[in-house]
């Protein structure tokens, strides 16, 4: 089987910096090593406060494994995945060597085409429900990468995760370092990374449910005063290393995206994740035996635009400039 080629890296890196991360902090580099692709934490891009674990920073670069995955089953050459595949290289999060070449299925091109249309919706959602059969693909997806999406059903399960989430959110904004870092990455509209102004949720009212980071100072419109039950579901898996947080995201990418080709918006909560008493917290509540890496809000909402991301050749790296 011949290795993959630059057109094939080019490609890989095209859909990969399309994922979500923290604070659109974009943390990934690309390169080709030895006729595989490789997909390599960016450590100058690695949030010194919120990710001091680099739990974010493998989240991310799962989610762009993911991408790359899908770019190259679009090109009949699909990967198989090897996470965290030298010890002594810990940056390197993935490695994607060529499988049997075949033509990607269904389901790989209608993820495939959510890839530029999926971003995270900071705005209210509407209050139309989740149909059930979509639910499920939801569920789905997150079980075909090995990881569990629990969604929090009626009002009961919703406010007590709105309390976790809301405690997580006052104890991270009383820490002034973690506050002055997310207002470091509120950049202009039209910037390649961080969050644009534009794009930021509505400063918080006192009867919003669920938290969220404020990035502007714009208000809700009337009209979509809050969202009077949203969605919410927790992804986990069963382990909490570098790897099972890497697995995480390509599971995590996945359910976005399917998320995105049912007409949906979605946006992230992590604030119950990053606080670990709330992340305890969390898990017990749900009486699951494994780790939850991230919550996300689901429903209908206004559809926006994806932001900015950085240039490609900014992204895609020789294996000799990449410790």
């Amino acid at each position: 089987m011949n290795g993959y080629r630059d057109a094939d890296l080019q490609a890989a890196a095209e859909a990969g910096i399309r994922a979500p991360s923290m604070h659109n902090s974009q943390p990934w580099l690309f390169r080709l090593r030895e006729g595989a692709i490789e997909v390599v934490a960016d450590p100058a891009r690695q949030l010194a406060v919120a990710d001091r674990s680099g739990w974010a920073i493998r989240l991310a670069c799962g989610a762009a494994t993911y991408n790359a995955r899908l770019a190259l089953a679009l090109r009949s050459r699909p990967a198989e995945v090897y996470p965290r595949p030298r010890s002594a290289e810990p940056a390197v999060i993935a490695r994607l060597v060529p499988g049997p070449e075949r033509a990607p299925t269904y389901v790989e091109q209608d993820l495939h085409a959510a890839i530029d249309r999926r971003h995270s919706n900071r705005g209210p959602f509407w209050p139309e429900p989740v149909p059930a059969d979509v639910r499920i693909r939801l569920i789905d997806a997150a079980r075909s990468e090995s990881a569990w999406l629990d969604l929090l059903v009626g009002m009961t399960a919703l406010a007590g995760f709105a309390e976790i989430a809301g405690s997580a959110d006052r104890v991270l904004r009383r820490d002034a370092r973690y506050q002055a870092e997310l207002i470091s990455w509120i950049h202009a509209d039209d910037a390649p990374d961080g969050v644009p102004v534009g794009a930021g949720a509505p400063l918080p009212e006192p009867r919003n449910l669920l938290p969220q980071r404020a990035f502007g100072n714009r208000r809700r419109t009337p009209a979509r005063a809050h969202d009077p039950e949203p969605l919410v579901g927790v992804l986990g898996v069963a382990g909490d290393r570098p790897v099972d947080q890497i697995n995480a995201g390509q599971a995590l990418q996945k359910v976005l995206l399917t998320a995105t080709d049912a007409g949906l918006v979605t946006s992230m909560i992590s604030q119950p994740i990053e606080v670990p008493a709330a992340r305890d917290q969390l898990r017990r509540s749900l009486g699951r035996t494994g780790y939850p890496q991230l919550a996300i809000r689901i429903g209908y909402g206004t559809p926006g635009r994806p932001t900015p991301r950085r240039d490609v050749a900014d992204v895609v790296h020789d294996p000799d400039h990449v410790n």
